[in-house]
């Protein structure tokens, strides 16, 4: 359901709406976007968001599937109360914040997923390996990286689980915004999104 927050049943929450840390990654409104397109959403998704950073995927997710159940994964103790105020924020009440570190958390989860989200890290192989172990039968999984060693890595890693109906994207986004008295165009950091789905 909404929140007095986000009224608004279309996704898309501006980022100035969320609770930030410092030097915390937030995805940004019109990458969420993509990435929420990708995940394909279901009214009661099992999502397990793994690196969840600022919530906002979390957030977004568990307002879009009232009657799914939100995994947030976290290793920082600081960023998942990040996540948790963030929840309140918008009165999410599906999202459940993990404290731990991928892969080697996920063996603890209670509940298998049928979508999950990758955003980023530094073992994205092992934890592609790991999730589609669990990863319920048409699930998919959707990644992101920003550099060509992790779009190699994400790739390789579809290629020998043999996901299916591969997707990569990458956005080239710019947002027009004031400096002084005059008005440019700043890019968005462009990122890669790539997605599969795990078929019989």
């Amino acid at each position: 359901m909404p929140s007095q927050l986000w009224p608004y049943i279309t996704p898309g929450i501006p980022d100035d709406l969320f609770e930030r840390l410092p030097g915390i990654p937030l995805s940004k409104r019109e990458i969420r976007l993509l990435l929420l397109a990708q995940l394909r959403l279901l009214p009661d998704t099992v999502l397990w968001d793994i690196g969840a950073g600022t919530g906002t995927i979390a957030v977004e997710a568990g307002l879009l599937s009232p009657g799914g159940q939100i995994i947030a994964v976290e290793r920082d103790e600081e960023v998942a109360n990040l996540i948790r105020r963030n929840c309140d924020r918008f009165e999410v009440n599906n999202v459940e914040v993990i404290e731990g570190s991928a892969p080697e958390c996920l063996q603890h989860l209670k509940v298998a997923p049928d979508r999950v989200c990758i955003e980023g890290g530094r073992s994205v192989q092992e934890i592609m390996k790991a999730v589609w172990r669990y990863l319920l039968p048409s699930g998919r999984v959707v990644a992101t990286t920003a550099n060509l060693e992790g779009l190699y890595a994400i790739s390789q890693s579809f290629a020998q689980l043999q996901a299916r109906n591969i997707e990569v994207i990458q956005s080239a986004v710019n947002r027009l915004e004031t400096r002084g008295s005059s008005q440019s165009f700043t890019a968005v950091n462009p990122i890669f999104i790539l997605s599969g789905e795990k078929l019989d």
